[in-house]
């Protein structure tokens, strides 16, 4: 019980030092503070000299993919001389904020990017939390460089196993951390609020993995669903395949480091917005795709049986973090009227 409450007193001083001086890492003119606790990540812009007097002169300040999106959560609060963001690390879905844990260590990142849009053109400051809050009991004391050693605090029913496990995770501390983006393209333009979709448009979504990342990792999508950001969603992959392959085809590959599939636009009743909510593994070299139900191959979990998870326990074979991601696109009905 002691190291239990002596390492999460470790994990939080972690969570908000290592966020605070993260802050100063980022490529930016515009000056931001970042504070994180385990529930809320603070962003605080500060508007520029020369656009505080003028007001035709302000800044449009907005979060990715969220310029026009009216919830008042996901927008700052603007007084004389700052914007500042408070984002859900709870609900980090809400305003689209990324979350990615190192399936290892346990470690967890979130991070989005904020635009500001002014007379001198438009700036990106890409923030982000960290907490190293793990999955298992790791023993720090007994840790090196290169590997650490793992205590599970719980096995599988009739399960034997060495009392300590050794790690080996001198791969994962030179390999850079993945970046994903994803976006939704209609006739190879990609989805933004200058383009008018409406339901039944043919569409395409891509799911990219960094530059840097995409010579280590693959991808595979496990689980996506869509919802009117109310009360209203539907599952669209389930374990790396499609529900309904009229609506949404399966994610497809060329070379692991780019997923796509095609679909149909559509909306809720009462929402002109949808947010796609997927939860995406990350490989060393490549996720094994799915045999789905109709004979194609989806790039999601692959299918085990039971007595392969009992065999590896908690921990996938080749699966390195998982990484929690959203994004948004306005339905226009089709007579144009949005709701």
């Amino acid at each position: 019980m002691i190291g239990n409450r002596v390492w999460r007193a470790l994990s939080l001083t972690c969570f908000i030092g290592v966020a605070i001086s993260s802050c100063g890492l980022a490529q930016a003119k515009v000056a931001h503070k970042i504070h994180c606790t385990e529930n809320q990540m603070q962003v605080e812009i500060q508007i520029p000299e020369a656009n505080k007097e003028d007001s035709d002169k302000q800044p449009q300040i907005y979060l990715e993919g969220l310029k026009d999106y009216p919830n008042e959560r996901c927008q700052p609060q603007i007084s004389e001389l700052h914007a500042v963001f408070r984002l859900s690390l709870t609900d980090f879905y809400e305003c689209g904020v990324t979350r990615m844990v190192n399936q290892l260590t346990g470690k967890k990142v979130y991070y989005h990017k904020i635009l500001i849009e002014s007379a001198e053109g438009k700036e990106v400051v890409s923030v982000k939390c960290i907490t190293t809050e793990p999955f298992y009991n790791v023993l720090m004391l007994n840790a090196t460089k290169h590997h650490g050693v793992v205590r599970r605090d719980v096995l599988p029913a009739g399960f034997q196993e060495p009392e300590d496990l050794e790690i080996t995770t001198s791969l994962t501390e030179r390999a850079p951390e993945p970046r994903l983006s994803i976006g939704v393209n209609q006739n190879g333009k990609k989805v933004t609020g200058d383009l008018t979709v409406t339901p039944g448009t043919p569409l395409t979504m891509e799911i990219n993995l960094d530059r840097d990342s995409a010579q280590v990792y693959g991808l595979g999508v496990n689980y996506l669903e869509v919802t009117d950001t109310r009360q209203l969603s539907e599952t669209i992959v389930f374990k790396g395949c499609t529900v309904d392959p009229y609506l949404f085809e399966n994610f497809n590959t060329i070379d692991g480091d780019t997923l796509s599939a095609k679909f149909k636009a559509f909306k809720f009743p009462d929402s002109s917005y949808v947010q796609f909510r997927a939860t995406v593994n990350v490989c060393l070299d490549k996720c094994l795709g799915t045999q789905c139900s109709n004979g194609q191959i989806g790039y999601g979990r692959r299918r085990r049986d039971t007595t392969e998870v009992l065999a590896q326990g908690l921990m996938d074979t080749n699966k390195v973090y998982e990484i929690s991601l959203a994004m948004f696109i306005k339905i226009n009905d089709i007579e144009g009227v949005n709701r």
